[in-house]
């Protein structure tokens, strides 16, 4: 018990739980979320590039299953889920997801539809000559070698990688506390800007980007449309974005028709989502311009858009599919990487490539020192060589005789003992005279090739000039007039803003807009003028009925005070019963829709609620832009907004409010008295003792009170002076007639 006891200390819960998750956060963002500014690789998927060097599987050679490289990856290295490194294995080789592929994969590796791949013991696969530029040296003691997760392997903490893979083939990865997202780029662009920042290490972004880094460089191709002021901003800081456009062109058809063709769609957008998309929007009237959507893709991408119109210019139908679908993405650029230390930070497209140009100045110190070791040891082993042809007879004679030939020869030649140990282990065909000739010419090679690299390691400047050709060389692998090499995504500047008035482009057609009674909103095609054919689900009525246009805009009155703002045309059709409106605007399930009107723009409402306060408000004030609604009357308690009134204007002098509450009791006073607000509570209109408002309406002096009874015919009172007064008085009881609802009836 004792010895249990010993083990338990006391510790402060939220110290115990931040150490704990800053180890967490740590192993997350180091071995799993962020790649390497050196070789731009995540561990597992350098663990898997690393796993195929050592099956063998070259590009030159046969595929092998997947499975066997999955199985060799956590066995040795990854001791992960199989899945997720069969996910990073087949990312690497879909030539849609990275620029340059690590991976060549054969059978089904998915495709831009978003289809999955198929199981890994469908799918063979090999290195690619990219993957293959990557590892070049890591024999040569080029890299720093760590045990593997048992202690049992080795593995390389980084690869050499002769080309930047980093920005080549871009990363995605989210973190504890951070993430990051960088774009692919052309290799051929990254190599000419890091020559170019071996001659001027202080190069700044602008030169970069003007000369040499356009901008980013997707498989998917598409159109770059951001200005370069923003692109230069963007590599100056490691942070910032770019828009990416569908690539598009206008076919004629028979007849003056037209059809719009997208050959290129945006970097990571899944093709068959984008035209489910597509097709829902036009289904539900979303997409005015827009008649139909077909797929004739093949291996290329073509999408076929159906213009509803043929006056509807190309470009203008296309700038509103770019603001409302993904044939328009932003690409975000957040340069969040592991530096050589392994410490996260953000650095700029310079940083970026000097890191890498420093990661290759060190493999080559460390190549070039570890190539003078091997000459090295050649060299006294020829050495020894040479010696022994001088005096072959008696070199003979003592392995012949001597019981310790190697101690006799190391002592009679002075010999080194790996000396001795080569000339005991020489073959007999070895000692004809040409075979000596040969020694001394490779004798003589090596020792101007040891001269050679040791004064390069001796000067900064022949290093550079080394690492600027070792670029150049790898650059015709990547050659932009190959099919691999050549820039995909075209960059352009900002496009000229095209103003797209729909309501002008719209077909006006006449609907009416129905609202049950317990909040189904839907559109009949036709101003209906039979409502009573109208049907409601089981349990519900009429609630409003309305004429309306499809470019107009609707607006309703919730008892919560709020205004909502809907576009007509994107009210559900009329089959069925429609849908809810609450699932259209955020109304509370406590919450109705009190009224519902037309947009105009140039008029008044009279807004009141149940306990009494109202205002004035203009109709533009009450404009909501989105689908939270615009908060107009403030209610509080169990008071509820009640009245929304229609004027032609804010009332004048001789106009009047008339207001009756459930206790039957009108009031009539000039209008003038009460303000005209755009938010608030408003001021009391008439004090309604053991009820609440009901109803409130304003006239002109000269056509006098009216109101509706049920049948739906005009009354009036002509002696409705009887009832004036002042603002926030008791009123008198209502005239003989008034309805029994206790309400003006409609506007």
């Amino acid at each position: 018990m004792s010895d249990i006891t010993e083990e338990i200390f006391l510790e402060p819960l939220s110290d115990a739980l931040s150490r704990r998750y800053l180890a967490y956060a740590l192993s997350t963002i180091t071995a799993r979320a962020l790649p390497d500014v050196r070789d731009g690789l995540k561990p597992v998927q350098r663990r898997i590039i690393y796993a195929m060097l050592q099956m063998k599987l070259n590009p030159g050679g046969a595929h092998k299953k997947s499975a066997r490289v999955v199985g060799d990856v956590i066995g040795k290295y990854h001791p992960h889920g199989d899945q997720s490194i069969y996910d990073a294995l087949v990312r690497l080789a879909q030539d849609f997801a990275v620029r340059y592929p690590l991976v060549d994969g054969q059978g089904n590796f998915g495709n831009i539809d978003g289809d999955n791949a198929a199981a890994m013991r469908y799918t063979e696969s090999r290195m690619t000559e990219a993957a293959t530029l990557l590892l070049e040296g890591i024999d040569d003691d080029t890299v720093d070698f760590r045990e593997n997760y048992d202690g049992n392997d080795t593995e390389p903490a980084v690869l050499p990688a002769a080309f930047p893979n980093l920005l080549a083939n871009g990363a995605t990865g989210i973190a504890v506390g951070m993430a990051t997202s960088i774009p692919p780029h052309n290799v051929a662009e990254l190599i000419d800007a890091s020559v170019h920042i071996i001659k001027y290490p202080n190069a700044s972004a602008k030169t970069l980007v003007e000369k040499y880094v356009k901008g980013p460089d997707f498989p998917t191709g598409g159109v770059c449309v951001e200005e370069q002021e923003s692109i230069i901003e963007a590599y100056a800081t490691g942070k910032g974005g770019f828009r990416v456009r569908a690539k598009w062109t206008s076919e004629d058809l028979a007849r003056g028709r037209y059809q719009v063709v997208v050959t290129e769609i945006p970097y990571q957008v899944q093709k068959s989502k984008l035209i489910e998309k597509i097709a829902e929007l036009i289904q539900n009237r979303k997409l005015p311009l827009l008649a139909d959507i077909r797929d004739e893709s093949a291996e290329d991408i073509r999408l076929i858009l159906e213009p509803k119109s043929q006056n509807v210019d190309p470009a203008v139908l296309m700038e509103t599919l770019f603001k409302q679908t993904d044939l328009e993405s932003r690409v975000s650029l957040n340069l969040n990487v592991l530096d050589a230390r392994g410490t996260p930070r953000v650095m700029s497209l310079r940083e970026t490539l000097q890191a890498f140009l420093t990661h290759r100045k060190d493999v080559l110190v460390r190549r070039t020192k570890y190539r003078l070791e091997k000459i090295a040891h050649r060299l006294e082993v020829l050495e020894g060589y040479l010696i022994a042809y001088l005096n072959l007879d008696e070199v003979i004679r003592i392995i012949r005789y001597e019981d310790e030939p190697k101690a006799e020869l190391m002592k009679t030649f002075d010999l080194s003992d790996v000396q001795a140990e080569a000339i005991l282990n020489m073959r007999l065909r070895s000692l004809r005279k040409l075979e000596e000739l040969e020694l001394k010419r490779e004798h003589k090679e090596l020792r101007k090739e040891q001269k050679d690299l040791r004064a390069l390691l001796k000067s900064d400047d022949a290093q550079w000039k080394k690492i600027t050709d070792q670029l150049r060389e790898v650059k015709k692998a990547f050659d932009p007039k190959s099919d691999l090499g050549k820039r995909r995504t075209v960059i352009e500047g900002a496009p000229d803003e095209i103003v797209v008035d729909l309501d002008e482009l719209i077909e006006k057609e006449p609907v009416t807009i129905i609202l049950s009674e317990k909040g189904w909103v839907r559109t009949m095609r036709g101003h209906v003028e039979k409502t009573a054919d109208i049907k409601y689900k089981e349990g519900d009525r009429e609630g409003h009925i309305l004429h309306a246009m499809t470019n107009e805009k609707l607006m309703l009155f919730g008892t919560n005070g709020k205004f909502y703002t809907m576009d007509v045309r994107d009210l559900p059709g009329g089959r069925g019963h429609g849908e809810p409106v609450r699932l259209m605007v955020d109304l509370g399930n406590d919450h109705t829709i009190t009224n519902l009107f037309i947009y105009k723009g140039d008029r008044a409402l009279l807004v009141a609620s149940t306990a009494g306060h109202g205002f004035f408000v203009s109709e533009e004030d009450c404009l909501a832009t989105t689908r939270k609604g615009k908060q107009i009357l403030n209610v509080s308690g169990d008071a509820e907004a009640k009245v929304c009134r229609l004027m032609k204007s804010l009332p004048g002098k001789d106009m009047m409010l008339a207001s009756v509450g459930s206790n039957r009791k009108l009031l009539i006073f000039p209008a003038e008295e009460l303000p005209v607000m755009s938010r608030g509570k408003g001021v009391v209109l008439q004090k309604v003792s053991n009820g609440d408002l009901a109803d409130a309406i304003t006239f002109s002096r000269k056509e006098g009170l009216t109101w509706q009874d049920r049948a739906g015919r005009v009354q009036s009172e002509a002696k409705w002076k009887d009832w004036l007064g002042k603002r926030a008085q008791a009123g008198k009881i209502v005239p003989k007639g008034f309805p029994r609802a206790i309400s003006f009836g409609k506007s």
